[in-house]
C-alpha cells in the first residue's frame, strides 16, 4: 500500500521532534474538543470521544491536556470547528484527501488551495478524488508487539479485513462498522494499539518517481503543519530505489 512505502517511513522519521510532538498535541487536542461537543463529555457514554482519548494517550499525550481539552468543550468561550474535506492532485496525478477541523473555513480553505498550487497540485471538488478511495478502520501497532505472523493471527481471530507489516510497525484493517469491536479483541492480545481511526484508504495507487515524489512529499508535510489540518491521505506509490534517491 502506498502508505506505508519507503518515503512514508522517511517522512515518519522526520516527524520526531519536540516542535512536531507539540503539533501533534495540538492536533489530538483539538479532536477531543469537537468529539466532547458532538456527544457527552464522558468517554463512557461517546464512542468518538473514547477514539481520541484512547489515541491521545497511546501518543503519551499528559492527562491534564486531555482533561483541559474536554473541558473546552463545555466553555462558553470555547471555539466551535467546522469539519471539512479537501480534495484534489498533487504531482504527477497522485490523489490527495485533506480533513481539517477550523474556526475559519475561508482562512483554510484559502491556505489549502495555496499549498497545491505552490507545490505543483490543484484543489479540485468535494467527491472529486474520494470515490478512490475507501473509509475503513485503521489499527497501528508498533514493530515491538509482535512478530508479522503473530500480529497476522491476532487480526485474523479478531475479524480484521487485511493487515500489513513493515519495519516501522503493523497496520490492522476493517470495516469502518467493526473497528471498535476488531480494536476491544485485539487489545486481549496485542495490548492497548498506538493508535484507532478511520482513514481514507486508497483503492489503487499511482506510481510516482524521485523527482515529483520530492515535491509531493513537500506538499503533504506543509499540509500537515497546518494547524486546521488533523490528517492527510493519498494514493501515491514510489519504489524503494526512487525513495533512496530522495535520501540522497
Amino acid at each position: 500500500m502506498a502508505g506505508h512505502s519507503h518515503a512514508k517511513n522517511i517522512m515518519h522519521r522526520k516527524g520526531k521532534s519536540d516542535a512536531a510532538r507539540s503539533k501533534v498535541f495540538s492536533k489530538l487536542a483539538r479532536e477531543i474538543t469537537v468529539a466532547a461537543k458532538m456527544g457527552q463529555p464522558d468517554p463512557a457514554f461517546n464512542a468518538r470521544l473514547r477514539l481520541a482519548v484512547a489515541n491521545a494517550r497511546a501518543q503519551s499525550m499528559p492527562k491534564d491536556n486531555i482533561d483541559r481539552a474536554i473541558k473546552k468543550a463545555s466553555g462558553n468561550d470555547g471555539e466551535n470547528y467546522d469539519e471539512i474535506r479537501y480534495e484534489g492532485y498533487g504531482p504527477g496525478g497522485v490523489a490527495i484527501i485533506v480533513e481539517a477541523l477550523t474556526d475559519n473555513r475561508n482562512r483554510t480553505a484559502s491556505n489549502v488551495r495555496s499549498y497545491f498550487s505552490k507545490n505543483g497540485g490543484a484543489l479540485g471538488e468535494t467527491g472529486s478524488v474520494g470515490f478512490m478511495f475507501d473509509r475503513v478502520g485503521e489499527i497501528t501497532y508498533p514493530a515491538s508487539a509482535g512478530s508479522e505472523d503473530k500480529v497476522m493471527e491476532a487480526a485474523i481471530e479478531a475479524g480484521a479485513d487485511d493487515v500489513e507489516s513493515d519495519d516501522e510497525g503493523h497496520y490492522i484493517y476493517t470495516s469502518f462498522e467493526a473497528m471498535a469491536e476488531v480494536s476491544a479483541e485485539l487489545e486481549k492480545v496485542l495490548g492497548e494499539a498506538e493508535s484507532v481511526k478511520a482513514i481514507w484508504r486508497p483503492q489503487n495507487e499511482t506510481p510516482i518517481d524521485a523527482e515529483k515524489g520530492a515535491t509531493l512529499l513537500k506538499l503533504i508535510s506543509i499540509l500537515e503543519e497546518d494547524d486546521d489540518v488533523q490528517n492527510v491521505y493519498s494514493n501515491f506509490d514510489m519504489s524503494d530505489e526512487e525513495a533512496a534517491k530522495l535520501e540522497d
